[in-house]
């Protein structure tokens, strides 16, 4: 039987879901009901992570600072520890010096699946102020298994005491998940991180095979809670882990009713699997461009499968959602 690690995004990366608009009460009731569960981490932000906040990729509802000071309130029962986020360039050193003066615990430093060397100086800082440093790789099926365990090495190397990977775009199957995870896990000597989204409704089964190759910190949100086609369930998640001998010192029916409040108080209804998401996961594209490509789309009177298509053969990433418009107009002056 192996400890797993579940580190639950449903404050962060749900944040795409509602344009990253959750209040006070809905941050505070949420928070208390997973350390009520005994959740490990709960990570909490803008969608984006810290400084993302910006009209490019969406204004939220409240800033970093009143976001921590809610949920480290709201873990009451001392067993959950505050999760933060952040891709430099959109956060900065400053942003982890007040997440730490706000409590946080685990400060992950995300980069591109092959840009680790950017993480090096806040792997750092997280370090010096005593944090958990991790560090994930984003949209990691853009290369391949050897280059992932490389950049996870050296990020390893800046400090980071945990790496890995998330399915930024929803693309992987397990095959494939097994693969990157077992190279990373023979390349450090750190636990390994993997975080699934739900495009091709594979990320519960793709954090199994995660597990199953060595991962030992698996992400997940309450109801897949999330952009486009949700993340792996959380309570799915951790019903499948218990059923296959797996531990992760969850009380199942305390997160049961941790979902509930999600699912009342966070969103209108659960993440679903539609065209859109489909083809986004299919073209290896983040599902946060779906409300933008809608609206361009639609606008233009273009398919938006085709954006997304055009999307994937070009690689978009987040952070170039001004790409989306230059690519349909593309497809408008072709038609």
């Amino acid at each position: 039987m192996s400890q797993v690690t579940v580190h639950d995004a449903t404050l962060r990366d749900g944040q795409h879901a509602v344009q990253h608009q959750l209040d006070v009460p809905q941050l505070r009731a949420y928070a208390m009901a997973a350390s009520a569960a005994g959740v490990p981490v709960v990570e909490v932000g803008h969608g984006n992570g810290l400084g993302a906040s910006s009209r490019q990729i969406g204004y939220a509802r409240l800033d970093d600072t009143t976001m921590l000071e809610t949920v480290r309130l709201g873990l009451t029962t001392g067993t959950s520890r505050m999760g933060v986020f952040m891709v430099p360039g959109w956060g900065t050193g400053t942003d982890i010096h007040r997440a730490a003066d706000c409590g946080a615990d685990v400060v992950r430093i995300a980069a591109h699946c092959t840009e680790a060397n950017v993480t090096r100086r806040h792997l750092g800082l997280v370090r010096e102020l005593g944090l958990e440093a991790q560090a994930v790789l984003l949209m990691s099926h853009m290369t391949s298994a050897k280059r992932l365990a490389e950049e996870c090495r050296r990020a390893t190397e800046y400090g980071a005491q945990a790496v890995g990977i998330m399915d930024s775009a929803g693309h992987y199957l397990p095959v494939d998940v097994s693969e990157r995870i077992g190279a990373i896990v023979g390349a450090v000597d750190v636990p390994v991180i993997f975080h699934g989204h739900n495009n091709l409704s594979m990320a519960v089964a793709n954090s199994l095979a995660a597990v199953e190759a060595g991962a030992s910190v698996i992400d997940a949100c309450a109801r897949g809670f999330g952009a486009g086609a949700g993340n792996t369930s959380l309570e799915v998640l951790v019903a499948v882990l218990h059923r296959s001998g797996h531990e992760t010192g969850i009380d199942l029916p305390a997160l049961l009713r941790a979902a509930d409040v999600a699912h009342d108080r966070l969103m209108s209804g659960p993440p679903v699997i539609d065209s859109v998401t489909l083809a986004s996961g299919l073209a290896g594209v983040f599902s946060g461009f779906k409300p933008r490509v809608l609206t361009a789309a639609r606008a233009a009177g273009v398919d938006p499968l085709d954006v997304f298509a055009e999307l994937g053969r070009r690689q978009v990433v987040a952070g170039q959602e001004d790409l989306i418009d230059e690519v349909v107009r593309s497809l408008k002056a072709a038609s």
